[in-house]
């Protein structure tokens, strides 16, 4: 049974390093006006439970009715179950515990699940059974770099990941390639994705972040990469890795962006001295539902939905206490979508149909 609404929603904005141009075989998605339909939130966890939360930042469910929230400020994991949540993960260096923790993703057929922090800079990721039990981990090599962040978003290394229950999916664009795919143990089983020319291939840092995205699996089969910025678009492969075929994302929102883009962008500097460019991202979150439909989540709080051959069927907005921009999206076996801030849920289904 759902959850009571819960009164009040976060209304959060985040950076992702990202693209400024597309390959010249980009296809345009279908550019017919479609309005925007309103989804209104069929329940969300109660403030109780809520406000136990510094910063949630996935809100997941097993198949078997299991939540999790990975809470990235608390550098924690709870599972909720009834009227409690109970904490499985907790803060610290050693193995077993995050610390400044970047990413979390659920396998929804048993639970478990995988998170990625950087203890002392050093980028690792751990596997979870569903009880919170630490089952593997490694430490990325040769990456130690200083976590840069803005609010619940994390600009370079693991920001985003996938886990399929026995590989890992991470966005490395240093190595060349789109998409690492991994074991739970660290090692590499294969890359995929060329990059993308971005016209800044002088300058590896801007190049590298105009190449990072959202590696995402599909459940129909195959995968999904979206890129986050300008002019974002997304790509679909076969499960042998290779392009389906790509698409830009189109629409009035996306116009003011671009318009708005800049071409020199200003850098951060880490604690080494290096400068990492800071690109002013359009897409906020991205998930594949059941029905391997890609949801494209805006900086603005509006959703796109492409159907399983690239074109846009929908456009939609999260409504819980307010308007809601998701910071992530997760789709349940029975229809509905989980999304952050606010751990809300909401039926997944056309409302006009």
């Amino acid at each position: 049974m759902p959850w009571p609404r819960l009164a009040g929603a976060l209304a959060l904005a985040g950076l992702w390093a990202l693209s400024t141009s597309a390959p010249d075989a980009a296809h345009a998605s279908s550019n017919t006006v479609i309005p925007v339909e309103t989804l209104r939130a069929t329940g969300a966890l109660p403030a109780h439970i809520a406000g136990v939360f510094e910063m949630p930042r996935n809100f997941e469910q097993t198949d078997a009715g299991q939540y999790f929230v990975f809470d990235r400020r608390g550098h924690a994991v709870y599972t909720v179950s009834g009227d409690s949540a109970r904490k499985i993960i907790e803060i610290g260096a050693e193995p077993g515990r995050i610390l400044d923790p970047s990413a979390f993703d659920m396998d929804p057929r048993d639970g478990t699940f995988v998170v990625a922090d950087a203890p002392g800079q050093h980028e690792r990721i751990q596997v979870f059974t569903a009880n919170g039990s630490r089952l593997a981990g490694f430490t990325l090599p040769g990456r130690e770099l200083p976590r840069i962040t803005f609010e619940t978003f994390v600009l370079n290394g693991v920001g985003t990941l996938q886990f399929t229950g026995d590989r890992l999916l991470l966005n490395q664009p240093d190595r060349g390639a789109l998409i690492t795919e991994m074991m739970t143990d660290g090692t590499p089983v294969r890359t995929f994705g060329s990059l993308r020319a971005t016209g800044h291939e002088g300058d590896p840092g801007v190049h590298m972040a105009f190449n990072s995205g959202f590696p995402l699996v599909d459940p129909k089969g195959g995968y999904y990469f979206v890129f986050a910025a300008g002019p974002p678009m997304f790509r679909k492969y076969d499960a042998s890795g290779q392009v389906i075929f790509e698409r830009h994302i189109e629409g009035p929102e996306i116009d003011e962006y671009l318009g708005a883009l800049p071409t020199t962008w200003s850098r951060q500097k880490q604690t080494d001295g290096t400068l990492i460019p800071l690109v002013t991202p359009a897409v906020r979150a991205a998930g594949v539902d059941r029905q391997g439909r890609l949801w494209v989540s805006l900086m603005q709080p509006v959703t796109y939905v492409y159907d399983t051959t690239g074109d846009k069927i929908r456009e939609v907005q999260f409504r819980g206490a307010d308007i809601i921009a998701p910071n992530s999206l997760f789709f349940t076996r029975d229809g509905r979508v989980l999304v952050t801030p606010g751990c809300y849920e909401f039926s997944a289904h056309d409302s006009n149909r």
